[in-house]
Formats: structure tokens, sequence, C-alpha cells
């Protein structure tokens, strides 16, 4: 009988300990995560910072031409809209099947 009572007692043991093994598992995947998202703002992972330095540069560059344009403001707009209207020709060509983008044919 006392055996009984010592492995009934244990097993009770385990299964009131089960919930706070559990819960620490969960604690360490959150931790870890916080860890992972802490890290990228930190700028650990440099991608967002290189896409968002790639588009200033690239409204800069657009910025510095559209002021030292020889043409006037409506010549330069129209300009720019034309070269954007050909190159979604040209993608809109390619995503169908019709040319090759490489070649511009």
């Amino acid at each position: 009988m006392k055996k009984l009572l010592k492995s009934l007692l244990q097993t009770g043991l385990y299964f009131l300990e089960q919930p706070e093994r559990a819960a620490e598992t969960v604690r360490e995947r959150i931790k870890e995560d916080v860890d992972q998202v802490g890290r990228r703002f930190r700028g650990e992972d440099h991608t967002l910072q290189y896409v968002l330095a790639f588009a200033a540069g690239v409204g800069v560059g657009l910025g510095v031409g559209m002021l030292t344009a020889p043409a006037s403001g409506k010549e330069s707009r129209s300009a720019v809209a034309g070269k954007v209207r050909d190159v979604g020709d040209r993608v809109k060509t390619h995503i169908s099947g019709e040319g090759d983008l490489a070649t511009g044919a």
C-alpha cells in the first residue's frame, strides 16, 4: 500500500509540473522571437536599409535631373511620362510572351 501511495503521489506531482514545463518552453520561444525582431530593428538585417537608401537615391537623382534639365517643366514631364509608358508597354509585352525584354523587341 505504501508503494502504491508513493507512486500515486509521484504521478500527481509529475502532472502538476507539466504546465510549468510547457510554460517555460513557450517563454523561451517568445524570448527568441522578441530577440530576433529586435535584431532586425537594430540594423543587423540591412536589407531594409539598402532598399530605403536606394529609393532615396532614385528620388534625389530624379529631383536633380528635373532641376538641371535644359527643357521646360512641361517638356520634361512629357518626356518622363513617355518613357514610363514605353517601359510599361515593354513590360506588358514581355509578360504576355510576345517579346524579349532584354533586346527590347
